[in-house]
């Protein structure tokens, strides 16, 4: 693209059709992720979609090839305090230079245009971690006949397909579409044609590249007001269609032993974007808190260890309880079972032991389902801030649940 396609379009909140509303409802479906997922958004110009992402609790990685773009987007995330959130990476969307299944979500909004759709499909299926989809929006006819003059201007811009023809694309490069959703008419206005207009309108058209810039911008616009009925964008939420063999539905869980330490080091780092859960690990390892026995791990004939959790001691009031977590799973075993598996394991030992109360600060998607509910129902609390449905308490045995300020083990640092 030329400097004065990108001069037209520097500072414009988004270089493509789209809004936040549309943003958070392609995020929606995607759920439920990890805690803290792991996303990737490709061609992400100035990055609206890349905060809005952080926001919501991911770890974004914005990928463009347009470092202005992306410097623009590094100061937005430290004047909105996600700077730990977000990094930025200069590249092609073609080849992104990422290990396979480095990501939970893959983002590519308005962007999959410039390397063609077929083409980022295959592309970026490796990204995926098991059990990640891909977010991608798509121009499209919304007919099947559209005006000779749309078809003629699209013919020289982008080749355009049905939604039928795109979703068959998708199947055929190894996805299940798992849900799509078409752009409403104000996603092209609101955030994108309408101050671009504006933009136009204040251009120097003495400069000949800024004038064919403008005349192209012209003209696309004024197809979208003559011809908008006959295309749009949609957004598609893609799961990739497991090829590899199926994953072991028996997992064996077992106490560590001093030769799995490395490999337990290994996995939280796996799991987690830092080494705080695995040097927390560590610590706790040689803390008073630490019960032999009640840190465990999952594994299967030809896997080995692929997941890990932990029980140390706390306190509830003045009573005694056990405290869950770290909890990891290597990535690519996610979704898979390990974790409950090891999870489950911990809890029957805790409840054999005589032990009276788990407690554990964490996703409110994912532990209800080995028993816990909210720990505020049984009067228990922490001594810092935390959403209510996040702290969650599962009561082992018939006797009086302890009530109270949990203290933690000092590893924790809290």
């Amino acid at each position: 693209m030329s400097s004065a396609f990108f001069e037209l379009h520097a500072g414009l909140r988004r270089q493509g059709p789209g809004s936040d509303a549309t943003t958070r409802l392609l995020l929606s479906m995607a759920n439920p992720l990890n805690p803290r997922p792991r996303v990737l958004d490709l061609g992400c110009g100035p990055g609206r979609a890349s905060l809005l992402l952080a926001e919501a609790g991911a770890d974004v990685t914005s990928l463009d090839a347009h470092q202005p773009f992306l410097d623009e987007l590094d100061r937005a995330a430290r004047e909105a305090g996600l700077s730990e959130r977000i990094r930025t990476v200069n590249h092609t969307m073609a080849e992104p230079p990422f290990a396979d299944g480095e990501f939970d979500l893959v983002w590519a909004e308005s962007s999959i245009y410039v390397i063609g759709f077929d083409t980022g499909l295959r592309a970026w299926r490796r990204l995926l971690a098991r059990g990640g989809r891909l977010a991608v929006t798509e121009c499209e006819w919304t007919t099947g006949d559209p005006a000779p003059a749309a078809r003629e201007y699209w013919s020289q811009i982008y080749p355009l397909r049905t939604s039928a023809e795109n979703q068959a694309a998708a199947e055929a490069a190894g996805y299940a579409v798992e849900a799509s959703y078409r752009l409403p008419d104000r996603d092209w206005f609101d955030d994108y044609y309408t101050p671009l207009s504006h933009r136009i309108r204040a251009a120097d058209l003495r400069d000949p590249a800024m004038a064919e810039a403008v005349a192209a911008t012209r003209e696309e616009i004024d197809m979208r007001h003559r011809y908008g009925a006959d295309y749009g964008y949609t957004g598609y939420l893609l799961r990739p269609l497991e090829t590899e063999a199926p994953m072991p539905k028996d997992w064996t869980t077992r106490p560590e032993t001093p030769d799995d330490l490395e490999t337990i080091r290994r996995v939280n780092l796996a799991a987690f974007p830092t080494a705080e859960e695995a040097d927390l690990v560590d610590a706790l390892r040689a803390d008073a808190a630490w019960l032999p026995g009640l840190s465990r791990v999952a594994e299967a004939p030809g896997t080995g260890v692929v997941a890990h959790a932990l029980l140390t001691r706390c306190t509830v009031g003045d009573e005694q309880a056990l405290v869950l977590g770290p909890c990891a799973v290597l990535p690519e075993y996610q979704r898979a079972g390990a974790g409950g598996a090891v999870i489950r394991a911990l809890i029957d030992e805790a409840r054999t032991r005589g032990e009276r109360l788990v407690v554990v600060l964490g996703h409110p998607e994912y532990y209800p389902r080995f028993g816990f509910t909210r720990a505020s129902t049984h009067n228990i609390r922490t001594s810092f801030e935390v959403p209510d449905d996040a702290l969650m308490a599962l009561p082992l045995t018939g006797a009086p649940t302890p009530t109270g300020t949990i203290r933690y083990p000092a590893p924790f640092g809290v």
